[in-house]
């Protein structure tokens, strides 16, 4: 699904910096754009925003012919749990839940049933060389299978949509190339990726940087 931004501009509150200034912008489906910029650039900002977490101040922001910019809090949350998979820095795992229930928590918002999600869970943590009992619990996985499993619990629901804040920032380079392949297959496969990110191997596997 392709996504534009228009005229974007955000502040977080009255009289102060304003991020992007009139940013326009059109990212493509089936691929991944890199956003590149110094610390404080706005790039999780502009991830938020796409991700509707967060309403612009200014512009539009449209998945393909809608704009979403200011529709109401109920249709964000419907479209955040059938369209978009987030992928965040540190995983953002429920440390008092097994991993499993973490990957499944995705699919289960967004009505998928329990059994056929499980499988799913399943087929996605073997594919990224997680393979762990149901029972296990984040706190007994290393850093870079909780970000291999804060990824599956993005691509659990096939969303069009992926938005992925520095997800390859804390691991090692063996880890962050299975993560890269990851979201890059997933492009191919025709999400939308959008990754924010430091990382020069990022910027090499997308096909636009946006640099900020």
């Amino acid at each position: 699904m392709m996504i534009t931004v228009a005229g974007l501009a955000h502040r977080y509150r009255r009289g102060g910096d304003v991020l992007f200034g009139g940013l326009s912008h059109v990212f493509d489906a089936g691929s991944v754009t890199a956003v590149t910029g110094a610390s404080g650039s706005g790039k999780s900002t502009l991830l938020y925003l796409i991700g509707l977490l967060l309403t612009p101040s200014v512009g539009v922001i449209r998945f393909g012919d809608r704009d979403v910019s200011t529709v109401s809090d109920r249709v964000r949350s419907q479209i955040r749990a059938q369209q978009i998979g987030f992928v965040f820095q540190d995983a953002s795992l429920d440390a008092s839940r097994p991993v499993i229930d973490n990957v499944l928590e995705g699919a289960l918002y967004a009505g998928l049933r329990r059994g056929d999600a499980k499988m799913r869970a399943h087929r996605l943590l073997a594919d990224l060389g997680v393979v762990l009992r149901d029972d296990h619990r984040p706190g007994e996985v290393s850093g870079g299978q909780a970000q291999r499993v804060g990824l599956c619990r993005a691509l659990i629901k096939d969303p069009k949509v992926i938005v992925a804040d520095e997800p390859t920032g804390n691991l090692d380079t063996d880890s962050a190339a299975v993560v890269i392949a990851a979201l890059r297959d997933t492009a191919d496969a025709g999400a939308t990726v959008i990754i924010a990110s430091h990382d020069p191997d990022v910027a090499d596997a997308a096909e636009h940087v946006l640099a900020l």
